[in-house]
């Protein structure tokens, strides 16, 4: 009879005493020991009041029922697809929205709904995973500011292929410490198609060079990322070069001559299909035919493959003279160029980019020469 009259009285109240008595109803459900008759009675007049054509009835209704896991999960839905205002409460707060939940959310909603759905605190995998799927760049940079939402790797290349040409998006993967290496090379290519593309920069260039130092870049990040991955990495990450077409002759020597020689072995095993063990011990202690001869089953033809056989022996006297302070064999290879002969056209390519390498190498320790004095002084 109470919750009746109630909703009698609500047909002419003015609507800041429809709101008071809204918030005064939903914390009477929460707090109050009613019979279950009563709370049923409540409920009814709480689900009638979704339909108040006021805000402020549908927002003092949020505001009381959104932190409690007692609130009525019907109404904590319908309040979640209410205008911006009133769904953020439930969204962001109420703990009765389960991942489903907010998923179908997701789906259904707009890119409002679905921006807050990525500020939710404590946001789970499955929700974050829905997101980078439907999301656009703008709810996505959202979700990746949400510190305390779980991402697992994989939603963070799907990201990554999805968005990877915006720039905020970009910076954030690229911010965070448990970026997949193979993600974090897929985010190079984004840039590098990104300079090649730009008008200014074609202009004030030229197509070709920027073509090639587009390329040469991108390469040399990639390298620079194969210096920070952990073992567990490697495979994925040789796996997703190869599968780009980016395991090129220039790039195995380019990884070869800076000392990515996990990476060399790890990408000689995947190309090979051979046990990594058996890779790695011919590539430590066998003779030179042999090494020529696992070089050539992987695809290196025999006219480059004595300049890799050169590249590892190097690195191998390297390893048995406890050169400490080695990070680069370029300069060595171009020294022991002479005693090759002559050089087929793919080899000559190949050994015009080991000298690049080499510059690269003397203008770096002379920088680093040149620090140590001024620090000294």
């Amino acid at each position: 009879m109470i919750v009746a009259a109630f909703l009698r009285w609500v047909e002419t109240a003015k609507a800041g005493d429809r709101a008071r008595a809204a918030n005064a109803l939903a914390r009477a459900y929460l707090r109050s020991a009613m019979a279950p008759p009563e709370r049923n009675a409540a409920h009814v007049a709480m689900t009638y009041l979704l339909d108040d054509p006021s805000p402020r009835v549908r927002l003092a209704l949020a505001e009381a029922l959104a932190d409690s896991s007692d609130a009525p999960r019907a109404l904590m839905v319908s309040l979640s697809e209410d205008q911006p205002e009133i769904a953020s409460l439930p969204i962001l707060r109420s703990p009765v929205l389960s991942d489903s939940d907010l998923v179908d959310l997701a789906g259904r909603g707009s890119g409002v709904t679905r921006a807050l759905i990525a500020a939710r605190p404590g946001l789970s995998r499955a929700v974050a995973g829905a997101l980078a799927e439907i999301g656009n760049a703008e709810e996505v940079v959202v979700l990746l500011e949400n510190h305390s939402a779980s991402i697992a790797r994989l939603t963070l290349k799907r990201i990554a292929e999805r968005h990877g040409g915006h720039d905020g998006v970009r910076s954030l993967l690229l911010d965070r410490p448990d970026l997949p290496a193979a993600v974090r090379q897929l985010l190079v290519q984004f840039v590098a198609d990104a300079l090649s593309g730009s008008a200014f920069v074609r202009a004030a260039i030229g197509a070709r060079r920027i073509e090639r130092i587009t390329r040469e870049a991108g390469r040399a990040a990639t390298i620079a990322i194969l210096g920070s991955v952990t073992a567990d990495e490697l495979p994925v990450l040789v796996e997703h070069l190869r599968a780009e077409g980016r395991l090129t002759p220039a790039f195995l020597m380019h990884a070869l001559c800076v000392g990515r020689t996990d990476f060399f072995a790890s990408a000689l095993t995947t190309l090979s299909s051979l046990e990594e063990r058996r890779v790695r011990s011919i590539l430590a202690t066998a003779r030179y035919h042999a090494v020529r001869a696992l070089l050539e089953s992987v695809g290196l033809s025999r006219d480059i493959s004595s300049l890799f056989v050169e590249a590892i022996l190097l690195w191998r006297n390297a390893v048995q003279s406890a050169s400490a302070d080695m990070d680069n064999i370029a300069p060595l290879l171009i020294a022991r160029q002479q005693s090759l002969g002559t050089l087929s056209p793919a080899a000559g390519e190949l050994m015009e980019m080991v000298a690049k390498l080499a510059i690269a190498e003397e203008r770096r320790r002379a920088r680093d020469y040149a620090t140590g004095l001024v620090l000294a002084a």
